[in-house]
This record gives structure tokens, C-alpha cells and sequence, in this order.
């Protein structure tokens, strides 16, 4: 059985019929986008959102320092020849959100009422979980971030999520997870026939107001259908 990850919660609401789990980025924790939460329009949903903590681990590029991480990385500044993930990692990080999933529908949440987002890695690891889950999900927000092992999809992609919302923003000057892999991993998906909501600002790695707003509007469509 899974352990479950660490957490923070927060509803904007009683009695919840909504849930987003919301991954964080490399070297970050589950507090850092529970100030977005007061950011966003939701119209007066109630919905419980759920920041998980991502386990410790050596980081490769990090010269082998030991953070929260998804999954490792060692392939230097993304821009050389070998951009694959650590599958082991991913994978193990996929179980843990599905973990977190199951909680949710154990708690009254039913799958197409719930959200996987991430920035980053843990938008990776949103994309990765989400399009494999085998339940129906409302929807996958990925934030300046790339689908990992992508050679994988095609074979081990769920029915019941082939035309899941996808929204994916990214910056344009992002030098960390440069725009070329999100939008090459966009195109990647879209090839396989999914339908993407593609966003790009003049920003770096990072978040901009004009994004958030954004996102409230496709989370108060998601959620609403």
C-alpha cells in the first residue's frame, strides 16, 4: 500500500464537491502556491485543495544535494541531448498522487470532480498521472513544464482520460524548462489527439497575474461542466 504524502489543505468552502491536487516545483514544498488560492475566482465554489509535499531526494543537477523532488534530474540545463526523466522517480511520484486521488474519492470527491495541477516538476508528474489515470478526472493544469517519458503515452494512456481539459502555460523567456519542451510536449499531445489550452506570457520561470486569472477562468469551466 502507498504511503500517503504529506499535505496542506485548504476549502474555500463547506462540504467540498470539488478537489485540486496541486504539485509543487524542484526544491519547493506544498506551501508554495497556497497564496494563489485567495488569488483565484472560483465564484464561490467549494472546493479542498490539496499541496502535496514531494519526498526528499538526491538531485543530480543539484550536485547530488538532497530536496524535494518529484524525480531526479540529470540532464543539465534541458538543453542537451539527453532530456529523459528518471523513470523510477516519476513513476514511484505517479503512484503517490494516485494514492492521493483515492483518498479524495473515499472522502466523497467522485474522479471527474478532481484536478491534478503542477508547476514544473510537479506539473510533469500532473501530466504523466493524469493522463494515465484510469478514472475519469476533471482536468490537468500544467505549469511551465514538458511531458516526461512521452515515448511511454501512447501505450499506456487511459481511455477514460483522452479528452481530459488540459491547460498548459509557459513562459516565454522561461531558461529552466525553456519554451520549446512545453510546446514540443503540447504539439506531442495534441498529435495523439488530445485537446490542449495553450498559454504563453512574457515571463520566466515563474507565475504572472494575467496566468492566475486565467486559470481561475478554466477552473471555473472545468468545474462547472
Amino acid at each position: 500500500m502507498t504511503k500517503l504524502l504529506e499535505t496542506i489543505e485548504l476549502e474555500t468552502g463547506k462540504k467540498p464537491g470539488a478537489s485540486i491536487i496541486w504539485m509543487h516545483g524542484l526544491g519547493a514544498d506544498g506551501n508554495d502556491f497556497v497564496p494563489i488560492v485567495n488569488e483565484l475566482d472560483l465564484g464561490g465554489a467549494a472546493v479542498r485543495f490539496i499541496f502535496p509535499h514531494a519526498p526528499t531526494r538526491a538531485v543530480t543537477i543539484n550536485n547530488g544535494h538532497v530536496m524535494r523532488a518529484w524525480y531526479d534530474v540529470s540532464f543539465g540545463d534541458l538543453e542537451g541531448k539527453s532530456r529523459r526523466a528518471d523513470a523510477d522517480g516519476v513513476h514511484e511520484s505517479a503512484g503517490q498522487i494516485g494514492a492521493l486521488i483515492e483518498r479524495e474519492i473515499k472522502r466523497g470527491i467522485i474522479s471527474k470532480n478532481i484536478v491534478l495541477a503542477g508547476f514544473s516538476q510537479g506539473g510533469a508528474i500532473a501530466l504523466h498521472t493524469g493522463l494515465r489515470y484510469s478514472k475519469k478526472l476533471a482536468g490537468v493544469m500544467a505549469l511551465s513544464t514538458y511531458l516526461p517519458l512521452a515515448d511511454e503515452l501512447p501505450r499506456e494512456a487511459a481511455a477514460e482520460n483522452k479528452a481530459v481539459p488540459i491547460f498548459m502555460a509557459h513562459g516565454v523567456f522561461d531558461p529552466v524548462v525553456p519554451l520549446a519542451m512545453g510546446a514540443g510536449s503540447m504539439t506531442f499531445m495534441m498529435g495523439l489527439g488530445y485537446a490542449i489550452d495553450w498559454r504563453q506570457y512574457p515571463m520566466q520561470h515563474s507565475v504572472c497575474a494575467e496566468e492566475v486569472r486565467d486559470i481561475g477562468i478554466w477552473l471555473r469551466k472545468i468545474l462547472k461542466s
